[in-house]
């Protein structure tokens, strides 16, 4: 198979969800994936270890791994998270692996591209940035005395889960420093995917980092936006899809939108959203990608033809 060079961007279960898609229409795939994370396993090894958070890293890969039992045999074994009352319960073995292999090796990307040819990866997995970033939003509506008064909450769970509303996004430390070979996907690509995912944490913190985003609004690429099926409770809480690309727009206003990727059930207002997309220079395309379970998760061989649809042009 061949196909477009292509750049999906996230983290967590929706970049995986887009990954398996991807790797339907393209072998020619890189995923670059946000290292913000300060929960779980890969809080604990920032924290003990000053490692890069590996779990979305590792999320990533495992959604890219290959059909053959060696390649699914690996992705089962990064994908094991030990139980017990231990130190090392909680931990994912793939977390422990990419942190060993990052500290014993020449750093993170040797240690995913090594990972990445155990599970047979059908494409490439690179970190946003080389440095772990702490997620910093300005919230307001967390003070019941003071609906209006703004305070800082720090830390992805934190801000992932707020039950007020994030009205500023930054990341500390100020200006990271952007992984080199993802700014260089990013340049290079045909297609650029941005979603679906947590929209505060894990998509727009992409555009905190400043080479990357200088690369996501200079790309010959097209861009590609995925929204989710739902807002998220916490950090979108209440959004329409326009809001989603309102706040995309605000945290980046030169990113020229192509297509804005849309389930034609989730939506209410087509009109409005049309109205939204067309005002950002791009094509609303609404098309069935939601599994049919009743949760509000994309079904990957769905998604994989819209996608296929998309980057195929309306003359194919």
């Amino acid at each position: 198979m061949t196909g477009p060079r292509v750049v999906a961007l996230g983290g967590g279960h929706g970049l995986a969800a887009s990954l398996q898609a991807l790797t339907h229409v393209t072998d020619q795939l890189t995923a670059v994936v946000t290292v913000a994370d300060d929960g779980g396993s890969s809080g604990r090894l920032r924290q003990e270890m000053g490692a890069l958070p590996p779990g979305d890293l590792r999320m990533a890969l495992a959604a890219l791994a290959g059909d053959d039992d060696w390649s699914r045999c690996w992705e089962r074994l990064i994908q094991h998270r030990f139980d017990g009352d231990g130190p090392l319960s909680g931990h994912a073995v793939g977390n422990l692996i990419l942190t060993a292999l990052a500290e014993t090796n020449s750093g993170i990307v040797e240690a995913l591209d090594l990972v990445g040819r155990l599970v047979g990866a059908k494409g490439r997995v690179l970190p946003a940035s080389v440095t772990p970033l702490e997620i910093v939003a300005a919230v307001v509506g967390l003070d019941p005395a003071d609906p209006s008064a703004v305070q800082h909450v720090t830390g992805q769970v934190a801000v992932a889960t707020t039950p007020g509303s994030v009205c500023g996004l930054w990341v500390e430390p100020v200006n990271p420093e952007a992984c080199a070979e993802a700014v260089s996907a990013v340049l290079d690509a045909d297609f650029v995917v941005l979603g679906p995912g947590s929209w505060f944490t894990s998509v727009l913190t992409h555009f905190l980092v400043p080479d990357l985003h200088d690369a996501l609004v200079k790309t010959p690429a097209q861009v590609v936006v995925a929204l989710n099926l739902a807002p998220q409770a916490g950090e979108t809480d209440g959004f329409s899809p326009e809001n989603h690309l309102e706040v995309l727009g605000s945290h980046a206003p030169e990113l020229d939108l192509d297509v804005v990727l849309a389930d034609q059930d989730a939506v209410l207002d087509g009109h409005g959203l049309m109205s939204a997309v067309e005002a950002a220079g791009g094509q609303l395309v609404l098309a069935p990608v939601a599994r049919n379970d009743g949760t509000a998760r994309h079904d990957p061989l769905k998604l994989a033809e819209a996608y296929r649809s998309i980057m195929r042009g309306p003359d194919a």
